[in-house]
């Protein structure tokens, strides 16, 4: 059974292992230091991040933060296990962190950073691109900017 929770210290070595995963086609190497500085420094972000959780081991983790405009929302690394691509649980976790970008008081807007690789999925969440910039995360791998309107 999966379960949808809040991202705790503990959980640091398996979304560490989601990266890993998904590494060399939707993150590049170099990525890999700015995610743990994402995950060491979330206590004093009050970023909201969650995990989905199968069998005691992290299978997805994903969140978002509130951008300085106060009105827009910016999904945060977001990615499942590899082997579990297509399963749905980056469908259940997207929901998920809409919903929760929904519920935040003023938020009329999401966007988000993505690769080529996942536009296409985050297209039938009704994000719309905004930009590409051809290797903007590293060679190979695409920057798409991308924003849903609420």
């Amino acid at each position: 059974m999966d379960s949808v929770r809040p991202y705790e210290p503990r959980d640091r070595a398996g979304c560490l292992a989601l990266f890993d995963s998904n590494t060399p086609v939707f993150f590049d190497v170099s990525e890999r230091d700015g995610f743990v500085g994402w995950l060491d420094g979330l206590a004093g972000l009050g970023a909201p991040y969650q995990v989905i959780e199968r069998d005691g081991r992290i299978v997805a983790c994903g969140g978002h933060a509130l951008e300085p405009d106060g009105v827009t929302a910016s999904l945060c690394w977001g990615m499942v296990d590899r082997a579990l691509h297509g399963t749905g649980l980056g469908r259940q976790l997207t929901g998920a962190r809409i919903a929760a970008a929904r519920a935040a008081t003023g938020v009329t807007a999401m966007r988000l950073d993505t690769s080529q690789h996942t536009e296409g999925f985050y297209r039938r969440f009704g994000f719309v691109v905004q930009a590409v910039t051809k290797d903007g995360f590293a060679p190979g791998i695409d920057k798409y900017e991308m924003r849903l309107a609420f």
